[in-house]
């Protein structure tokens, strides 16, 4: 059996919570205060029966419970948490957490991924991976970025794999989440990976890359492909 390869190696600091700009999308410091009305707007208030199945919180019975969770997650010491701001309007549309970190050894994950009305299914949602993406391994250096969702949660599947992550298995009753048995499925980019990710988004997110109407002329996985 060969030995392990040797990394030259040394830990890496946490990501801070300093705003990242896109295109069409700006990141900022998850406010509960400030965020909240726009938040409870975009999905807190969400009447569809099935968006809070795979978030360990909700649904919310008033804005004022909502707000009193987001203002735990805001305050959580172990998840860095921003807001996805609408670049041109200013509005709070989402929300995503840096979470699992672990700067020893260059391994983070995304989480708590909430995609409200005018961020879900648009370039926006996609960008704001990107830039998430992108402070990890460009800014700060890390080896390894991960994603892990319920197993049953089809659509956040799709979306790990679209994104560039790489399925590598199921840990199986892995949590209890609101009393339900969870498989969790685990998905990762390595910083070997991430060139060709990278490349594959930016093309994805050009401008050019969409029409008059804000269709996409190319798929981000033939973005991908053609690196």
């Amino acid at each position: 059996m060969s030995q392990p390869d040797l990394v030259h190696w040394s830990s890496r600091p946490l990501p801070d919570l300093s705003p990242m700009q896109g295109r069409t999308v700006r990141l900022e410091a998850l406010d509960g205060e400030r965020h909240g009305a726009d938040l409870w707007q975009a999905f807190g208030q969400t009447a569809n029966a099935t968006f809070w199945d795979y978030l360990p919180e909700g649904p919310f019975a008033d804005e004022e419970s909502f707000r009193a969770a987001l203002l735990t997650v805001e305050r959580r010491p172990d998840w860095i948490t921003f807001a996805i701001l609408d670049a041109a309007s200013g509005r709070a549309l989402g929300s995503a957490s840096y979470m699992r970190m672990d700067p020893a050894n260059g391994v983070g994950e995304v989480g708590f991924v909430t995609f409200g009305e005018g961020l879900s299914r648009r370039s926006g949602a996609t960008e704001a991976m990107y830039l998430m993406a992108r402070r990890l391994f460009d800014e700060l250096g890390y080896r390894r970025y991960e994603w892990k969702c319920n197993a049953l949660n089809e659509p956040s599947k799709r979306a790990a794999a679209r994104l560039g992550f790489t399925y590598e298995g199921t840990f199986r009753q892995h949590m209890v989440v609101k009393g339900r048995n969870r498989d969790t499925g685990w998905f990762s980019i390595l910083d070997s990976e991430w060139p060709i990710v990278r490349a594959g988004l930016e093309r994805w997110l050009d401008a050019a890359n969409f029409d008059g109407e804000g269709r996409q002329v190319q798929s981000l996985t033939e973005c991908r492909e053609n690196v």
